[in-house]
């Protein structure tokens, strides 16, 4: 089955050219391509798309609201399996922004900039669970929250492994699941697993939170 993929933005030019990207892929499916929040919701509800390409500043309510309430349909409603996935894709990318929507739920953050390339990964990365981040803002990220770390990050429930903390470090400098089983030289299934127990410990609802986590616990940066 095709990755089905809704889009949410207000620039005609830019709901055109996403669509034009993704529908050119054999695997991606664009449902339908809409210009405010509310329309968002809506289609989401009506469709049920793997992945929402979702916009910031767009009518209301904004992305960032969009991405709290499906967030919280997903809580409530655990037979939706936690869809759509939702990859923030903007024009602005300040750190308040950035931080908004990871910690809303979002798995994915990317600059309308990016290569087509990079807009296909991110939304196959979505659509498997995974999740990617622009580099330029994974460095930016690492750089301003490496002065506070330790002091907002929670505690897991219980303390992660050797392992588990070598899989999270991986994770936080942008390495994807492939990679860190060469990185470590185990298997895939092994990382997944290793995730999925990093996961329950910290209460996270994706792989972005944990690698959020790593960067303000200090743990991707040595601290």
């Amino acid at each position: 089955m095709p990755i089905s993929v809704v889009i949410a933005d207000d620039q005609e030019m830019v709901r055109t050219g996403f669509r034009m990207i993704l529908e050119s892929q054999p695997d991606i499916e664009v449902l339908d391509d809409v210009t405010d929040g509310a329309a968002a919701l809506e289609a989401v509800e009506r469709l049920q798309p793997d992945v929402l390409l979702l916009d910031i500043r767009m009518p209301e309510p904004d992305g960032l609201e969009v991405t709290r309430r499906l967030a919280e349909r997903a809580a409530t409603h655990p037979e939706l399996h936690d869809r759509p996935r939702i990859v923030i894709v903007t024009t602005f990318d300040l750190d308040e922004y950035v931080h908004a929507a990871l910690h809303g739920g979002a798995c994915g953050f990317l600059l309308k900039d990016a290569s087509p390339a990079l807009l296909v990964e991110g939304v196959r990365a979505a659509a498997a669970g995974d999740a990617l981040v622009s580099p330029a803002i994974t460095l930016r990220l690492l750089r301003t929250m490496a002065p506070t770390a330790g002091r907002s990050a929670k505690a897991p429930s219980e303390p992660l492994t050797d392992r588990e903390e070598q899989v999270v470090c991986a994770l936080a400098t942008g390495r994807t699941n492939a990679e860190i089983a060469d990185e470590l030289f185990v298997s895939l299934s092994t990382v997944k697993t290793h995730l999925a127990n990093v996961q329950a410990k910290l209460a996270a609802r994706n792989r972005v939170e944990i690698a959020a986590w790593a960067w303000e616990s200090g743990l991707a940066t040595g601290g």
